[in-house]
């Protein structure tokens, strides 16, 4: 690779956002970003396809950011070019009255890559240490607790290890995550959402409830904060992504993501010698047809 994103943005320790730059784009050019964008599309192409037929690991890969940071024109401009049928992208959303009936985990677990594939969490379990961090109160409506005062250090403290748990169970079965927490400036979105609003096609896109939320913009940093610093692993690492310009985090999630499939060691099967011979005999055939 030719920039080492890799490593420039990942979360070590104890982290605070403040000391990343959202606009960062390095030494690169809009289109140089987007001609790169294109290569590196190939190389995940080919990447994908040898992570299904090696058939021995799956790949999960977490988004998570601030409203219009830029996560569904993330999956669309990098997965585009992929096989459809080894990628799947889940979107979470409120829970369900159904997944209300289940502990916090128990969707996001359902929705797990097989083997041999890649899985897209659009938003994920994180939610529950993030918005229900800021809006505790959601908590109530898994029946479990009663009062909001219920929800204290030990309470988050079991979510963060109930989080590491998970993680630490699908790496130790095959699957490599990736998270990536794509760090938007409030301004940015500020702009981004006047965009929403001016543009006519864009309209349907926003939502007052965007601008409760952006109200508690510090409270959500510090939920991010807490949450990438606690729960970045070696088996499970966060990357945080500048993302105020969108085509430079496109270019540094690929990276990312190519760069971790390279360190899966994928190879093609190699078929038993009578089968290999099998195919000569078959192509013969075929030839003399």
């Amino acid at each position: 690779m030719d920039l080492d994103f890799s490593d420039n943005y990942l979360a070590k320790g104890k982290i605070k956002l403040k000391n990343f730059d959202t606009h960062y784009a390095g030494a690169l050019t809009k289109d140089e970003g987007e001609k790169m964008l294109l290569d590196e599309k190939k190389k995940l192409y080919e990447l994908q396809e040898r992570l299904y037929a090696d058939g021995r690991k799956s790949l999960l890969i977490v988004l998570q950011a601030m409203d219009a940071a830029g996560k569904d024109s993330l999956i669309e401009h990098v997965f585009g070019g992929v096989n459809p049928q080894g990628c799947e992208v889940t979107s979470f959303k409120e829970p369900t009255s159904q997944e209300y009936e289940h502990d916090f985990l128990w969707r996001h677990y359902v929705a797990l890559p097989e083997k041999g594939k890649i899985g897209i969490f659009n938003r994920s379990h994180y939610e529950s240490v993030l918005v229900c961090k800021v809006h505790p109160g959601y908590n109530l409506s898994e029946k479990v607790w009663t009062d909001v005062a219920q929800f204290d250090d030990e309470f988050w403290d079991n979510r963060y290890e109930s989080i590491e748990n998970f993680e630490k169970h699908l790496a130790q079965n095959g699957t490599e995550i990736v998270k990536i927490f794509l760090y938007v400036s409030r301004d940015e979105q500020k702009k981004r959402f006047l965009d929403r609003i001016n543009e006519q096609e864009k309209n349907w896109k926003f939502s007052m409830g965007d601008l409760k939320e952006r109200a508690l913009w510090d409270q959500y940093m510090k939920a991010y904060e807490e949450a990438i610093s606690r729960t970045s692993k070696d088996h499970a690492p966060w990357y945080i992504i500048p993302a105020d310009q969108k085509w430079f985090a496109r270019i540094a999630a690929i990276q990312i993501i190519i760069d971790t499939l390279e360190k899966m060691d994928l190879k093609y099967p190699e078929l038993p010698a009578e089968e290999a011979a099998q195919l000569d005999e078959a192509k013969r055939m075929l030839e003399s047809e």
